[in-house]
């Protein structure tokens, strides 16, 4: 009787799958591209297709239109309550939290800006662009808007402190909470999927907030595009 033969598309979907987890490729990676691996594998690309589907339907791997097929990542826990903090956050889910600076500037208001942080028409802001990172990945593109009368140095002290949290502190402001939050589900604009490493239209989550201090006076008007497959926003008191 002749033994079983294993399908080489299950062969190849086993040798990747031991690639992911010998961590030969990390969550987030970029896999080899169909000629690539039809050519490593001695295969055409309709069976390293095949490979390809049956990880994606277990979760390995998903697949950008136009980017390639990625290594899947596990969704960082990511805390939405009365205190948000970013780095503590990605520190309880066992991340390492980074940031990059995009832009700063001072500017005036616009309509939202002055409702949120209940300032008079003809008020300035300053406006603090980023980059959310965790283990070097981009989680989020977000953007904190602050009173420029009550925090005049917050622009130089948010590019060297890189930290909220660490420049409200230096304003006297110890300690802030959340007043309220706004959660909607869109999809990625081209420069926030450039980001984000997605394609255009790809899933994104927004959250919407006002922070406040002790006195519940707005310090804080933000807004973060989380990346849809990354994060897992959980409630927290």
């Amino acid at each position: 009787m002749t033994a079983k033969r294993t399908p080489i598309w299950q062969s190849i979907a086993t040798a990747l799958t031991e690639d992911i987890t010998e961590g030969r490729y990390s969550p987030g990676d970029k896999l080899p591209t169909e000629a690539e691996l039809s050519a490593r594998f001695g295969v055409n690309r309709h069976t390293v297709r095949h490979a390809i589907k049956s990880m994606s339907e277990n979760g390995l791997v998903h697949a950008r239109r136009g980017a390639g097929v990625f290594v899947a990542q596990v969704p960082t826990d990511y805390a939405i309550g009365r205190r948000v903090r970013f780095h503590r956050n990605l520190e309880q889910a066992g991340r390492l939290p980074g940031k990059e600076v995009l832009h700063l500037e001072t500017r005036a208001a616009d309509a939202k800006e002055i409702e949120a942080l209940q300032l008079p028409e003809g008020a300035c802001v300053h406006v603090y662009d980023g980059l959310s990172l965790a283990d070097d990945q981009p989680i989020a593109v977000f953007r904190s808007v602050f009173p420029e009368t009550r925090f005049p140095d917050m622009t130089t002290q948010l590019a060297e402190l890189r930290s909220v949290t660490a420049a409200l502190k230096a304003n006297n402001v110890q300690d802030y909470t959340r007043a309220w939050t706004r959660l909607t589900a869109k999809r990625a604009t081209a420069t926030q999927a450039l980001h984000l490493r997605l394609t255009e239209g790809d899933p994104i989550l927004r959250s919407v907030g006002v922070n406040v201090d002790a006195c519940q006076e707005p310090v804080e008007f933000g807004t973060t595009w989380f990346a849809g497959d990354r994060v897992t926003l959980t409630l927290s008191e």
